[in-house]
């Protein structure tokens, strides 16, 4: 029998090209892709990055957002880069970095979610992110689903640390390892500013056994700032959810629509 993984990985194909470079437009692309996965409004309510945040695992490279890994391939702890939109955007000031997992694409996240990564303090220097001087309330720990249980989205986050940042007693302290905690509790009653910028993966481990929600694909070439321009849309990305895609509105099927159905339509006989 073919996995769930393996015809998703194929029905996902139509929609996958190149990155973009132009900042501007890979704000839209992210902000996109959280309401596509569910993760605004479920894990954030409002999601306006004002740069670009991009994880780097050591023998995979950058990675794009909500790109599918393997548990042995997010073991190590990635170096994060982050690209202001433009130069109004300061990025010398200390930052809070976070990584959450927020389940798979529906999960019911009232009681919180697992806290994989919280370092206070960081900076950001020649883009890249420095805990050098900072402090690690919860060292890096590579995500590990539960078997069966889907694509869980791993939430990497950048807060601004104003000097008035002042954590809750319980995450005083470094070296605490993993648990559930409320992420947006946390950054309230610390005092945590903005959101500066997120990315998130996808991370499951065997076949999932549960019902799994649907998401959209976000088609690059769509996008505000692509279509208000006449320039050209080479190097555009178009990356569906790997959770699942639904047809999207509107009249008639783009040609990335069209072969997702003809492939699927394909599997589904062969799996017959």
């Amino acid at each position: 029998m073919i996995s769930f993984s393996i015809i998703l990985s194929l029905t996902l194909l139509p929609f996958v090209t190149a990155q973009s470079s132009d900042p501007a437009l890979q704000i839209e692309a992210i902000e996109a892709h959280f309401t596509a996965s569910g993760i605004v409004p479920s894990l954030l309510s409002t999601f306006d990055p004002s740069a670009v945040l991009t994880l780097n695992y050591a023998g995979t490279g950058d990675i794009s957002p909500g790109q599918a890994l393997k548990k042995d391939q997010v073991g190590p702890i990635p170096s994060v880069t982050v690209t202001a939109a433009n130069s109004s955007v300061e990025l010398s000031a200390k930052f809070t970095l976070a990584m959450v997992d927020a389940g798979p694409v529906g999960s019911d996240q009232s009681k919180g979610v697992t806290r994989h990564w919280l370092v206070n303090g960081v900076t950001v220097s020649s883009s890249k992110v420095s805990n050098a001087t900072a402090t690690a309330i919860t060292e890096y720990a590579g995500p590990a689903p539960p078997s069966g249980s889907g694509p869980h989205r791993y939430v990497v986050i950048l807060y601004a640390q104003p000097s008035t940042f002042s954590p809750p007693k319980a995450f005083s302290e470094p070296n605490i390892g993993v648990s559930v905690f409320d992420v947006n509790a946390y950054a309230k009653d610390s005092g945590l500013g903005a959101v500066i910028a997120a990315t998130y993966i996808t991370v499951e481990e065997g076949t999932a056994t549960v019902s799994l929600s649907a998401t959209s694909a976000v088609v690059t070439s769509t996008l505000a700032s692509v279509t208000s321009s006449s320039g050209n849309l080479s190097g555009t990305s178009s990356t569906a959810k790997p959770t699942g895609t639904s047809p999207n509105s509107g009249s008639g099927l783009k040609a990335g629509n069209v072969g997702f159905f003809i492939i699927l339509t394909a599997l589904i006989i062969l799996v017959a």
